[in-house]
């Protein structure tokens, strides 16, 4: 495992710990639970707001189950989803001001409309609310591992990677988890609240967050936000297209888990919560294998099968009854949290750091894409078939084949970043 030199003590003094568990990767990591668990609280809570602003009555049909149509929910998800293609100019920002500062605003704003959508007087107030809220909190997920990566050695890397994947999904899962846990049935204002405590202690994480080195150095981009050279068209492309292709999938296949699970198969609020917590056990375990494939088999081929099998996991969760739910929903976080160190560290490694920002800023927006094409593909065919099942095995084929393109990527596994700009001993930075 490869070890960090220390900034703080200079040339030739190793740390006793991994790069990815050093107070600059761990800090941006808190920030991912906190966007985790403000993003994950629509998930968690849409269908108690539907519920609340809308009218559950006696019936078959999927409004009298959730109380508005699956098509009028996919539209309001597709929205939120849809506001974070802003993610792509601000985050772009970053090559061109540097990460700490953005980061740790885009993380106050983004905090704070999300505890303000608790106070929603409607429906479409909430919507709004955290549609504005999801641009901010996407993009310090996305800055975060961009840091994450520009603070690891290429030994380190898809372990930093993961360690940001894994945080996100605990912030996720804690909202599931404590939703479940309150008494009676929580109102939707109590959940959404949660995200006050990771603003208030924005404070505090503020004094660990710093620039990375070798950003602090790199020429600053310049353009419009969002151009990147002409040489990396090809693989920022093809990255784009596998990962819009699996938030196909996993956009409505995890967004709609609350509104399937309750509303239609008639599970119970506490066996979806248990649900979510074994999605801590089963993306961890995903996240290792990830991280080990990507490290061995390398990005492409590691990325690809993840995908692939991400895909024929949501065509099982949804084509079935509780059992099936439950074991394809299993099996999509783990493999979908395989993928992520994987594709971050191929998107990382692709790039120079003058525009590394900048292409994370087009992954997010691939997958909102991806996710939207898919929210709303979902939805419609739902109310055309009188179900999901026929929508969830038509988009799980899709994303299975689209992995294919992953084969058309350039291998960066051993890659070291910008390594005409690597650091002289003297520098105390990471040696390989």
């Amino acid at each position: 495992m490869a070890r960090d030199a220390s900034p703080d003590t200079g040339a030739g003094t190793a740390r006793t710990r991994p790069v990815w568990l050093t107070a600059p990767v761990l800090t941006v990591s808190a920030l991912s639970i906190g966007a985790g668990l403000a993003q994950f609280s629509v998930t968690a809570v849409i269908g108690d707001v539907a519920a609340h602003f809308g009218e559950v009555g006696a019936g078959d049909e999927v409004a009298a189950q959730i109380g508005l149509p699956a098509t009028t929910l996919g539209v309001a998800l597709a929205l939120v989803r849809v506001s974070s293609l802003a993610s792509l100019p601000i985050a772009a920002l970053a090559d061109r001001f540097g990460r700490r500062n953005l980061l740790l605003t885009l993380a106050a704003l983004g905090l704070f409309l999300t505890s303000t959508a608790a106070l929603s007087p409607g429906f479409w107030w909430y919507v709004a609310l955290v549609a504005l809220a999801r641009p901010a909190l996407s993009t310090v997920n996305a800055l975060a591992g961009v840091v994450a990566a520009e603070e690891a050695t290429s030994r380190d890397r898809s372990a930093a990677i993961a360690l940001v994947t894994a945080a996100y999904g605990l912030g996720a899962g804690v909202v599931s988890v404590a939703r479940g846990a309150l008494p009676g049935d929580p109102s939707f204002r109590v959940v959404t609240a949660f995200a006050l405590l990771p603003l208030l202690l924005l404070p505090l994480l503020a004094r660990k967050v710093r620039e990375p080195r070798i950003a602090a150095r790199a020429t600053h981009a310049q353009g419009l936000p969002g151009h990147v050279p002409r040489s990396l068209a090809k693989p920022v492309t093809l990255l784009a297209v596998v990962t819009g292709g699996i938030a196909i999938a996993t956009g409505p296949g995890f967004t709609y888990l609350f509104v399937y699970g309750e509303g239609v198969l008639g599970a119970s609020p506490l066996f979806i919560s248990v649900l979510v917590l074994g999605a801590g056990p089963a993306g961890l375990v995903g996240i290792l294998l990830g991280r080990a494939g990507a490290d061995r088999l390398g990005r492409r081929l590691t990325g690809g099968l993840m995908m692939a099998a991400t895909g024929v996991s949501i065509a099982v969760a949804y084509a079935g009854e509780v059992p099936a739910l439950a074991v394809g929903y299993l099996l999509a976080i783990a493999f979908s949290s395989g993928f992520a160190p994987a594709a971050g560290a191929l998107a990382a490694e692709i790039a120079p750091t003058t525009f590394r920002a900048t292409v994370a800023g087009w992954m997010t927006m691939a997958g909102v894409l991806g996710a939207v094409l898919g929210l709303l593909s979902f939805g419609v065919l739902a109310d055309l078939t009188g179900g999901f099942a026929n929508a969830s095995i038509a988009i799980g084929i899709l994303v299975a084949v689209v992995a294919a393109l992953f084969a058309g990527l350039p291998e960066t596994r051993g890659h070291e970043l910008d390594q005409d700009l690597a650091p002289t001993p003297s520098d105390g930075a990471p040696a390989d």
